[in-house]
Formats: C-alpha cells, sequence, structure tokens
C-alpha cells in the first residue's frame, strides 16, 4: 500500500475525485454487527476507501452492479500445510481464489522435514507474487518428535531465530512437540523463546491436552490450537483462552462443536476455521474453507457468524488489521455471494481488482521460476526379502509381540506368533506396516511392526507423504506387493501408490520432496481420486478412524499411543522406542 494510494483514497472518500472501482447494489455481511444491510463500496487502487448508502454516489472510472447479492469480505485460512494439496502453490491459488479464500496461513512443515530451512524459503519464493494472501510460518516441528523419528532436517532454536528474522515469516507454526514443551526440554525452551522474543503468533497443537497440562502448554506461550478431538475439548480449550481453529479436516467432529458453541452466551473473537489438510481431489470437487463454512452453516451456524470466523476472527487473530472487514481503509479482497444458505462464490475480488467469477480465476496464476527440489526418495530398489519381519536370530519358533491397535486413535496390543524360516507370519485379521528412512540422514535399517485394525489388506499401500517426518512408508501383508508399491514411489521420485496381485493399480507420482506435483489441478485430482477410489479393493475403510486419510498420519509420532518410525517402534506417551519382542520359544522344525 502505497502513501498515494491512501492519499487517492482520503480525496475519494470526501467526493474530491472519482473511485477507480465502484460496486453498487449490494448488500454488505457486517462482521462487527451481525447485520446485513445495503450500500455501495468505493475502491481506490487495492485500498477500499468508502461505505457509503446505496446510490449516494456515481462518479467513478469503473462500476459493477452486484444486483442485491451479499458482499462479504475475503476468506482466510488460518492454518493450512499447501503440501496436502500436492500442487504448486500458484495451481492451489487458482483454485481457492475462485472459491473465495484470499488470505492463507501456511505452515510448510511438510517441506522443512524433507529440505529443512531450503523448504521454508521455497515456500516463500513460490509464494511471493501470488494474487493469494500467503503468510508463512516457521515450522517447529523439524522433526514433530526428535528421538523418536528422524527427518531431512532438525530445527531448534538458532534455526528458529533465523527463520523468524525474516519479515516473510508471520510466527511459530504448530508446536507439536507438547512432551517436550511441558517437560522443558531445551529443543523446545529455545524454540519457544525465539518465537516469544520475536513477537509473532505461536501456533499450537494440543491434541488431547486437558487439565494441568492444558494450563501448562498456554503458560508456555501457545495461543491456538486446531487439534479439537471433540465438543468437550472444543470448549475446555476455548475457555482456556486458547483460539479455536475449527478444522475442515474432520468433518465427522462438526455437528457436535456446533451444538457446543450454540449453547455460549456469545460466539468468541476467538473461533476461526482452518483447513488444516485437503488433498487435490476433495479440494477441487468440496472446496476448502469454502466448504467448511458450508458445512457449519448445513449444521445450524448462522451464515454470519461462519464467515465471521472466516474472516473478522481470522484477521484478529493473523494480526492483518488490513483484511476482514468491509470498511474504508482496509485491502478490497472481497467475495460476492448470492445466497447465504449455501455459499458459493460468484465474483471474487483481490486488490480492488475482479480475478475470479463463478467458481475459475480469469487469467492463469503466474508461477514463479524456481529450481525444484526432486530426487529426495533416496532408496535403492528394494526386493521382498525386504519386507520379512525377523526378530533377532529367530528362525522357528513362537513370539509373543507388542503391536499397534487401531487408526487415528492407536493403542498397544500383544498377540503370538509363529516365525518360520526366520520370518514372522502374519496372525489372520493382521497387517504389516513398514517405515524406511529416506533423507540419507541415517542408515538404520528398515522398521516394521504388527497392525491391527486395519483389517488383513489385499495388497499394498506405499506412501512417500507420511506426517511429518515423510519417510517411506508401505501398509499390506503380500511382501512382493510392498516392493512393488515401493519401488514405483522410489523410481517416481516419491507420490503414493497401489499394488496388487504383482500389478500397480494406482500411482500419483509426486517427484517434487516426494510430495508435490507439476500436474494440472484437474489432471492431478483425477489421479488421487483414482487412488482413493481403487484403495477400496485393498483396505475396507470404516469412518471416520480408519479411513483413507489416516494412511498419511499413521506415524505420528508426537500423539499418544504405539507408532512406528524410522527409528523403530515408538511410544508417543511415555516418548521411548520399545522393543517389541516380549518373548521368544524356538521350536523344533518340524513341531507347531
Amino acid at each position: 500500500m502505497t502513501a498515494e494510494t491512501r492519499r487517492r483514497a482520503v480525496q475519494a472518500a470526501r467526493g474530491e475525485m472519482p473511485f477507480d472501482l465502484l460496486l453498487t447494489d449490494t448488500r454488505i455481511v457486517d462482521m462487527v454487527t451481525g447485520e446485513i444491510r445495503e450500500a455501495d463500496v468505493g475502491i481506490v487502487g487495492s485500498l477500499i476507501a468508502s461505505v457509503h448508502p446505496r446510490g449516494s454516489r456515481n462518479d467513478a472510472h469503473e462500476t459493477h452492479a452486484l444486483h442485491n447479492q451479499f458482499l462479504s469480505p475475503g476468506l482466510m485460512d488460518t492454518h493450512v500445510h499447501l503440501e496436502s494439496s500436492h500442487l504448486m502453490p500458484a495451481r492451489y491459488a487458482e483454485i481457492v481464489l475462485a472459491q473465495g479464500t484470499t488470505a492463507v496461513f501456511w505452515d510448510p512443515h511438510e517441506l522443512a522435514n524433507v529440505l529443512g530451512i531450503d523448504g521454508v524459503r521455497f515456500a516463500i519464493e513460490a509464494s511471493r507474487n501470488l494474487p493469494l494472501q500467503v503468510m508463512v510460518a516457521a515450522p517447529s516441528s523439524v522433526p514433530s518428535t526428535p528421538g523418536l523419528e528422524m527427518s531431512g532436517a532438525d530445527f531448534a532454536g538458532d534455526e528458529m531465530n533465523t527463520l523468524l528474522g525474516w519479515p516473510e515469516v508471520r510466527g511459530v507454526a504448530e508446536v507439536m512437540d507438547m512432551h517436550g514443551v511441558l517437560n522443558g526440554s531445551q529443543r523446545m525452551l529455545d524454540i519457544m523463546q525465539a518465537g516469544l522474543d520475536s513477537g509473532k503468533l505461536i501456533e499450537g497443537h494440543a491434541r488431547g491436552l486437558s487439565g494441568a497440562d492444558l494450563q501448562a502448554y498456554l503458560a508456555a506461550g501457545v495461543t491456538s490450537d486446531h487439534e479439537l478431538t471433540s465438543a468437550d475439548d472444543a470448549l475446555e480449550k476455548l475457555r482456556a483462552g486458547l483460539t479455536l481453529e475449527i478444522r475442515g479436516s474432520h468433518p465427522y467432529l462438526l455437528p457436535d462443536i456446533v451444538s457446543a458453541l450454540k449453547t455460549l452466551p456469545h460466539l468468541s473473537s476467538h473461533i476461526t476455521v482452518c483447513t488444516d489438510d485437503v488433498p487435490p481431489d476433495i479440494l477441487m470437487e468440496k472446496g476448502g474453507i469454502i466448504a467448511l463454512l458450508n458445512l457449519l452453516i448445513e449444521h445450524g451456524l448462522a451464515a454470519t457468524d461462519a464467515l465471521r470466523f472466516a474472516t473478522l476472527n481470522a484477521a484478529i487473530r493473523l494480526q492483518r488489521n488490513d483484511l476482514g472487514l468491509i470498511a474504508a481503509g482496509r485491502r478490497a479482497d472481497l467475495v460476492v455471494f448470492d445466497s447465504l444458505d449455501k455459499l458459493t462464490a460468484r465474483q471474487v475480488y483481490v486488490a480492488g481488482k475482479l480475478i475470479a467469477r463463478d467458481g475459475a480465476t480469469l487469467e492463469p496464476v503466474a508461477d514463479t521460476p524456481l529450481t525444484l527440489p526432486r530426487d529426495t526418495v533416496r532408496l535403492s530398489a528394494l526386493t521382498a526379502d525386504d519386507f520379512c519381519m525377523r526378530i533377532g536370530n529367530a528362525n522357528h519358533g513362537v513370539a509373543r509381540l507388542r503391536h499397534i491397535c487401531g487408526a487415528r486413535f492407536t493403542r498397544w496390543g500383544e498377540t503370538d506368533v509363529q516365525v518360520r524360516n526366520g520370518c514372522v507370519q502374519i496372525p489372520d485379521g493382521f497387517s504389516l506396516i513398514w517405515v524406511q528412512h529416506r533423507h540419507a540422514r541415517h542408515a538404520a535399517k528398515p522398521q516394521i511392526a504388527l497392525l491391527e485394525g486395519w483389517g488383513e489388506l489385499r495388497g499394498a499401500i506405499a506412501t512417500s507423504y507420511s506426517h511429518d517426518s515423510h519417510n517411506l512408508v508401505v501398509m499390506g501383508r503380500d511382501p512382493n506387493d510392498m516392493a512393488l508399491a515401493a519401488n514405483t514411489l522410489i523410481n517416481s521420485g516419491g507420490g503414493m501408490a497401489l499394488a496388487q496381485q504383482g500389478d500397480v493399480i494406482a500411482h500419483v507420482a509426486m517427484p517434487i520432496a516426494g510430495m508435490l506435483s507439476e500436474l494440472p489441478p484437474a489432471e492431478l485430482a483425477l489421479q488421487f481420486r483414482t487412488l482413493r477410489d481403487r484403495s477400496s479393493l485393498i483396505a475396507d475403510w470404516e469412518p471416520p478412524y480408519r479411513v483413507f486419510k489416516a494412511i498419511e498420519g499413521t506415524c505420528l509420532a508426537c500423539n499418544a499411543g504405539p507408532h512406528l518410525t524410522d527409528l523403530g517402534l515408538t511410544d508417543g506417551s511415555t516418548r521411548q522406542i520399545v522393543d517389541p519382542l516380549i518373548s521368544y520359544r524356538e521350536t523344533p522344525d518340524n513341531t507347531q
């Protein structure tokens, strides 16, 4: 915003010169009062110069009549990992801008866990000149659980001070090492202090925290959370003083959360919305923030309240006093809706310019020329023998093993297994999960564990996009299919693959950092949708927890319970690597 633009806006507001653009015949959604009121809006450059009674001004270089449609500030996403779309930032921007989202707060910790500080720099440069307002955060979770996993980099106090010193970095991204915060690890003390010293935002990840631990987490300096697990959890966190970031990636929680919020005397400015993770097919088929708002409305929240969460409340949270309101002096990022019963962006204005109409941008968003980070899956070809689960020198006998039970919420289990020719025989009802470090930072052998609660997988599922260390993960029962799926990703530089009975039945290549694609959005979305649909040939999905989305989060070791990482079978509650072997007895080859 230049001083000249503001000077002209002042003059235009006083009627001393015409507006550059005049929006007439509008119904403004007032985020301060909750009113729907008739008004016209005068714009100079990128700035709203005047909000005035309908028909009181007609002096403008250009006039757009909105025919009694609703005018809202541009929508804002308070926490997102753009990497989850697997799109380059310019392509992502084209999609969400057309849906009415004009600003996002991006935590690029997926890229950072592969590329380190260069990953954050890539995020900044790739989004620098986009019409989408991209605010980048400094990832605090690289890796999310030090000591239990190894990613492509390590961030501590020095790295955070460096990143927070960059003007493009707006705060500390979600603090996932809850255990480190609560127990005063030096790494987390340094990271938190860097954030506090910077005066910038500190995002939370308070999954499962309650009571004294929740209070301690806030006392450390965290001010928001999107890891809501129930309506009671949401209310406790709101009462504690956290800004809620209600997310669209777990829609089964929304009915109860809306019902709980409606019991409160008023809806606080501490309630915002975010997408967190949205894959490309869902982003294009249903939308990002716009889809979440429509779900909230469907579940009984007033449209004016839902929109306030995504506009004024978000602007307050993100410390953006230039956004979030239709008011003189604010940036002219605006969305036109033809109805508040179901929100559909009919026109989108960014910085005072019409950039999208009826779900499509008027012009392609230009890419920033960059050197793309490829060849990050640093592994050699695998064989079926690499997917044999071995227990030391055991050859032929019976072992009792600890294993992982469940999908999103995991717990410990124990079971007896047969060992034949050195390989564990997978019991009925079980599958295997296998993880291999892919960043060439250590030479540890692949890790493998028994998995219960996913059923008997009929083939193999492989991914290099696995929160948050993004090592190579394979799930299955058949070692040949598991090797085929894994090698498919090694050869393509990353992505996701399904293999069954010796054939690759679906594959999405993500050769940029093992998580991004250069494909056009429609083509990528179709490939991803095909992979999602065909995954049901391998797994029997049982919502809300055993779902396709759970694949990418199954190794998230910062969460409570058992998880397999590149370092072994871990316990997120005790922060220990656990030996899966409880007992073993060798038996003669001719007996059971």
